[in-house]
């Protein structure tokens, strides 16, 4: 006697007819009015555009810092100078760079204390450790948070955004590590 199983019809859509609902509904979202950089009304700013404008105004932070570190150890200037290039570069991918893009003509012309002392992710120019190994660590840490914060940012922004953050946190995580690795 040989036992066969019953043939089982499947209830509910089938798979294809799923996929291809949800590829219809992909396009639809795609083709939205609203881009992925303005807002439907116009008037306000969208998420996104704010989101950009932070990230934007957190490298011009960065770079401050920097310009504060390398203006209390200038002998740190073969290390730091390619970093804070790479965080201008950020600023102004992230349309903004303005403020940040040119350096200090010399170590010991320093930032306005005011936008370091406001801006800065770890203080102002006057709370640069006088150890150069402690001024690194404290900027390794800066970067860290920073690349932490546009990680968990990354989440809820637009694909090309999205996209941005992840390569700039990358990136941030890496001059995180060679500063580390310079206060050795």
């Amino acid at each position: 006697m040989s036992f066969s199983l019953p043939s089982r019809a499947p209830s509910g859509p089938r798979r294809r007819t799923l996929l291809a609902g949800a590829a219809g509904l992909g396009l639809l979202v795609g083709c939205s009015s609203g881009g992925e950089g303005s807002d439907a009304s116009g008037g306000s700013p969208s998420a996104a555009e704010k989101a950009r404008a932070g990230a934007a105004r957190d490298s011009e932070a960065l770079v401050e810092r920097y310009d504060a570190v390398l203006t209390a150890h200038p002998d740190l200037a073969g290390l730091l100078t390619p970093l804070r290039a790479e965080a201008v570069r950020h600023a102004e991918a992230f349309g903004g760079g303005k403020r940040a893009a040119k350096p200090s003509s010399s170590p010991s012309q320093s930032p306005s204390p005011s936008a370091s002392a406001s801006a800065s992710p770890s203080g102002g120019p006057d709370s640069v450790p006088t150890e150069p190994k402690a001024a690194l660590a404290e900027l390794a840490a800066a970067e860290r948070k920073l690349a932490d914060r546009r990680g968990k940012a990354l989440l809820e922004a637009p694909g090309e955004l999205a996209r941005l953050l992840a390569s700039v946190a990358a990136a941030g995580a890496g001059h995180a590590y060679m500063l580390t690795e310079g206060a050795k």
